[in-house]
């Protein structure tokens, strides 16, 4: 039932953590990691930080558990943490994804002001995270680094999803 989302939400997942482990083998200096970009989120390591912790927040309100540091109100902005802990939500994804969805199920969002659908919840959840994948690799190419393609098509090639015809 939910196969039709293992493609989007794996692209996720890998797109995010692709970014983070690029930007860990840039060593990017202090300065660099500080850089903002005009009409972004915030410097690469905030973004990131709000970036793996958005997504483990969408992941574990749809499973109904709880990730202890989600809302942690210290921004841990090292990158190994990141990855590590965008690795913990990928987990939580594919639990999420091995079991029925009803996309029809309300969850309540933004202090308990408004109710919205699971199915709008997940396309929320991705948007997100491309949006802000993006404002990252803005800000590496204004600091004149070519940041990693970690669109749909390079998941693909990377998880032979994709493939030349014979």
């Amino acid at each position: 039932m939910n196969e039709i989302l293992l493609d989007t939400i794996r692209h996720n997942t890998w797109a995010t953590q692709r970014l983070i482990e690029f930007c860990q083998a840039q060593n990017l200096s202090a300065d660099q990691l500080e850089v903002r970009g005009v009409g972004t989120f915030g410097d690469i390591p905030a973004t990131l930080h709000h970036i793996v912790h958005c997504d483990a927040s969408y992941a574990q309100r749809l499973a109904g558990i709880e990730l202890p540091w989600v809302h942690n109100e210290d921004a841990d902005t090292d990158l190994g943490h990141l990855l590590s802990r965008a690795s913990e939500t990928e987990q939580v994804w594919e639990d999420l994804l091995a079991k029925p969805i009803d996309v029809e199920r309300v969850i309540v969002v933004d202090q308990g002001t408004r109710e919205v659908r699971v199915g709008i919840f997940l396309a929320q959840a991705v948007n997100h995270a491309n949006h802000h994948r993006e404002q990252v690799c803005a800000i590496l190419t204004g600091l004149g680094i070519e940041p990693p393609d970690i669109q749909a098509w390079e998941y693909a090639w990377n998880t032979g999803r994709i493939w030349d015809r014979p």
